[in-house]
């Protein structure tokens, strides 16, 4: 019998940390908050099994990465150059170093976005970012090599090409956040390599 106390204890608990992980991934706080609604009702229709799980937050942010996987799919085709290059959806309050970064994102590509997000934000470790995204922690090691590589020119201090605080905090896997969200970091920053994320939805 699915319990809506403990659902909503759970939906209070982990949404704002969620959204703010999304919005870096995305650059669109708006289709952040949708994903993770989205997201956050289907873990409720299928709360009885997604409680039970060792990690119910991953599996929740799984569902929503795959939620935004098949919208952009479908919606490649009418996307214009501004929304894919520009810069992103303006929040009033967002510091420079969140918004580089997200700006920054925006421009590798997705896999290799998603990867940064959950390692360096986020804060899993490789064999963790594997497990999340269904794939080998050698070609995670590689997408984290090569979007960091990618990034760094729109993160670099075009006085000396030195790297900006937002490139450090991105190293530092700082808790950069949108106004009114939640820290994306919510662990020390090394990350367990004993939860257990599920992908099925």
């Amino acid at each position: 019998m699915r319990d809506p106390r403990v659902f909503d204890d759970f939906y209070v608990g982990h949404v704002r940390r969620l959204t703010s992980q999304m919005y870096a991934m995305t650059g669109s706080l708006a289709e952040a908050e949708d994903l993770v609604q989205e997201a956050f009702a289907r873990a409720w229709q299928n709360w009885e099994k997604v409680s039970g799980y060792a990690d119910p937050e991953a599996w929740v942010r799984s569902v929503a990465c795959r939620i935004r996987v098949s919208v952009w799919r479908k919606a490649v085709n009418r996307l214009t150059a501004h929304r894919r290059h520009g810069i992103p959806d303006e929040v009033p309050g967002v510091s420079p170093d969140y918004v580089a970064i997200v700006a920054a994102l925006r421009r590798i590509p997705y896999e290799q976005r998603r990867a940064i997000v959950l390692h360096h934000l986020v804060g899993l470790s490789v064999e963790e970012t594997a497990r999340e995204t269904d794939a080998a922690p050698g070609t995670v090691k590689a997408r984290l090599s090569r979007g960091r590589q990618s990034m760094a020119p729109y993160l670099s201090d075009s006085a000396g090409d030195r790297p900006t605080r937002a490139t450090r905090a991105i190293r530092s896997r700082s808790a950069l956040t949108a106004p009114g969200i939640a820290p994306a970091v919510a662990t020390d920053g090394q990350g367990s390599t004993d939860q257990e994320v599920h992908h099925h939805d």
